[in-house]
């Protein structure tokens, strides 16, 4: 008997591949946290797949400069989530993600307390898993201000039996990169996160590794696997792979060219997200083929419509899969969706 024991708690002290009388421990599977927004898409997809999902991460707190913050679940869905076990970790974003409130609330001892005192006491109240930091443009002239905010605020959920955790905006490297582009992403969007530091204090990272190009880009994947591979390697130079989720994203997006009457050519290009059978729909409509890159494995197509070419890159289950390839070949803790509702069907079937 005690030979046993030991042997079992040897085990479990040594993980996933250590042996326990002689059988091989199983590892742990995969932690699957899906975003939800207050839409009926999103709780339509809840309703269904409640049953493969680990985590739910409903964005629906918003605070402001002052550290006020206001919002509420759907008690449908959090009533659903106890049914079935799901943990809740809702995520509180700064308000329209404005960067000047954001400095301002910052550098506001105050305010940062007050926020960080309704977080706890949401949490403790609502039986919330944890609380999840949807803070973004955050400056990287206030990197400090803000690993000392999420310390503090990391502390006072772990007080009162919570969990914390943050999604950071994707970045592949140290330096800013090529282009004015990427020195305005890296000095606004990027360098303000202190990786090192937030990942020791909290419980995990929600690595945003989608919306590679975005509305302001010409076309192209939303996330591409060569670039995600690059954002997750930088990562990991800081964060353990136990601490890291990888983010997927499930929508797709359409590039076309937009009227504009507050500009002076009065159209530029643009783009907007769209659902998977919406995508494959406009392709459908203008006979567009949906191609597959298989360098950064996602489907594409593009098509002329009035002779302006406009482009679709989609996400679908097939490149769902190439993602959980990724998440699995890093060895991360789990992947991060974002978001319930405009998903293609299939991709509850790869995991």
């Amino acid at each position: 008997m005690f030979t046993r024991l030991a042997t079992n708690v040897l085990a479990v002290l040594l993980g996933g591949a250590a042996f326990a009388s002689g059988t091989a421990l199983p590892a742990q599977s995969p932690e699957r946290l899906f975003y939800y927004v207050d839409n009926e898409d999103s709780y339509k997809s809840f309703v269904k797949h409640v049953d493969q999902i680990d985590v739910l991460g409903p964005q629906v707190y918003t605070m402001d400069s002052l550290g006020t913050i206001w919002g509420g679940l759907d008690p449908r869905v959090k009533a659903l989530a106890a049914k079935h076990d799901v943990k809740v970790m809702p995520l509180v974003v700064n308000e329209g993600f404005d960067q000047p409130a954001l400095r301002k609330l910052l550098a506001d001892t105050a305010a940062r307390g007050r926020a960080t005192r309704t977080m706890a006491q949401l949490c403790k109240d609502e039986g919330y898993w944890g609380i999840q930091f949807d803070i973004e443009n955050v400056n990287f002239q206030d990197r400090d201000l803000f690993t000392a905010w999420y310390t503090e605020t990391a502390n006072a959920l772990h007080a009162v039996g919570c969990k914390i955790s943050i999604a950071v905006v994707h970045r592949p490297e140290e330096f800013a990169g090529p282009t004015g582009y990427h020195r305005f992403l890296h000095e606004n969007w990027r360098a303000g996160y202190d990786l090192a530091a937030i990942g020791k204090v909290g419980d995990f990272i929600s690595l945003m590794t989608y919306a590679q190009q975005t509305r302001r880009t010409p076309p192209g994947p939303i996330a591409g696997i060569p670039w995600m591979r690059a954002v997750v390697d930088y990562t990991l130079q800081f964060v353990p792979p136990e601490k890291v989720s990888l983010g997927i994203p499930t929508w797709s997006e359409h590039w076309y060219t937009r009227d504009d009457s507050s500009i002076p050519e009065r159209a530029r290009s643009w783009s907007s997200n769209a659902s998977w059978e919406w995508a494959k729909g406009l392709a459908e409509r203008h006979g567009a083929t949906i191609q597959w890159d298989e360098k950064q494995g996602v489907p594409f197509a593009y098509y002329e419509n009035g002779g302006v070419y406009e482009w679709l890159f989609f996400e679908n289950a097939r490149s769902f899969r190439a993602k959980l390839d990724l998440m699995k070949e890093k060895k991360l803790r789990g992947f991060s969706v974002w978001v319930l509702g405009p998903e293609d069907e299939g991709i509850w079937k790869e995991r």
